[in-house]
């Protein structure tokens, strides 16, 4: 079967038809809104082998949203019945809403009964459910909604980072028991050299911040290379590239390219969005392309690499200066996206990819 590489980030605005529709012609994975059953029962029946996942967020609850279902694990009400321990707060005792995200509360994620409470919740939820696991996001590394610690008890981000060592486990163990998945959002990985596969052991791994933060501030070679062994982690990769919110974005086959290129035949599947912008269907034809296995291990020239496979070929261009052109020759008898043939001799420009398949 033909392995597709389109991931569906897909947590804004309420679904369509239209695009579930196109959904299961084209996308690895789906990530939806936990209220959308209905969508993500419709997809499954249309394309079984897309993996279907439910946003639910580790780190906070949304004081804002009506339920009965909801994106984080613990509902707002729920916390405030529980009591004020299940809260995040500051050394002067307030609450820490996330200053990035209105209505976002930071909770007190090294409660025992807060962990139990959230795997018991989504464990019911999944329970004769059309989704095939979580995307459990905030599965943070630094502190990127405000939280200013020390915290509470003189907790630093160092101590959040090693509750989720632990929370991240239970929740995958108790989902992995009854058949579900447990995909989380690895937060800067990277820094924490062993953070992805043991957070991602549960059935697969989601990166956020792959290839750059915007389309202007890319990472360095260095900094790429570092993230490139999520590629070939436990279970599914799923990786978003920042892009303008354009299919046309050269952010999506910088992106593909590179999946190709150092993750091989990896289970992979990738997105381009802007930020916060999960409400579209980002697509372009090569996700939909198989290249096949590998001929050979990646060929570096400086910081382009490139990867020949039984099915097509694969090159990226890692460098940051805009002068760091590289010129490569195309082997023979691929074609593009059009379906005319590949050019003899491709120039390419520092972070950019391309792939070609064999015609």
């Amino acid at each position: 079967m033909t392995r597709r590489r389109g991931a569906w980030i897909r947590y804004g605005d309420r679904l369509s038809d239209e695009q579930v529709e196109f959904a299961a012609r084209h996308y690895r994975v789906a990530v939806l809104q936990p209220w959308e059953t209905a969508g993500a029962a419709r997809l499954k029946a249309l394309s079984p082998a897309t993996t279907v996942l439910a946003y639910k967020c580790l780190s906070s609850t949304r004081s804002y949203e009506p339920g009965p279902r909801y994106s984080s694990g613990v509902c707002s009400e729920e916390a405030e019945e529980a009591g004020e321990h299940w809260f995040a707060h500051r050394l002067d005792g307030s609450r820490i809403e996330w200053s990035t995200y209105p209505g976002h509360w930071q909770m007190a994620t090294w409660e025992e009964e807060y962990q139990e409470r959230w795997c018991d919740n989504v464990a019911d939820e999944l329970e004769d459910s059309p989704f095939d696991g979580v995307m459990a996001d905030n599965d943070v590394y630094d502190d990127y909604y405000g939280l200013r610690p020390p915290l509470e008890g003189g907790r630093t981000m160092a101590d959040l980072r090693a509750v989720l060592d632990a929370f991240v486990p239970r929740a995958g163990r108790r989902l992995n028991s009854m058949g579900k998945l447990l995909v989380p959002n690895i937060a800067e990985s990277r820094r924490d050299p062993g953070r992805w596969d043991r957070h991602a052991s549960y059935g697969g791994g989601f990166e956020e911040v792959w290839l750059g933060w915007t389309t202007e501030d890319y990472f360095d070679p260095a900094t790429t290379l570092a993230q490139m062994p999520q590629l070939t982690g436990p279970g599914l990769t799923v990786l978003r590239v920042p892009s303008d919110g354009t299919d046309e974005h050269p952010n999506f086959r910088y992106a593909l390219a590179a999946s190709w290129v150092f993750g091989g035949d990896a289970d992979v599947a990738i997105a381009a969005t802007a930020h916060d912008a999960y409400s579209t269907t980002p697509w372009i034809p090569e996700l939909d392309w198989d290249l096949g296995t590998p001929r050979g291990a990646a060929v570096q020239r400086g910081n382009g690499w490139s990867r020949e496979f039984t099915g097509g070929w694969a090159v990226v261009n890692l460098n940051e200066a805009k002068r760091r052109r590289i010129r490569y020759d195309v082997p023979a008898g691929l074609v593009g996206a059009d379906g005319t043939s590949a050019p003899e001799q491709l120039v390419l420009d520092p972070h950019r990819g391309q792939v070609f398949r064999r015609g």
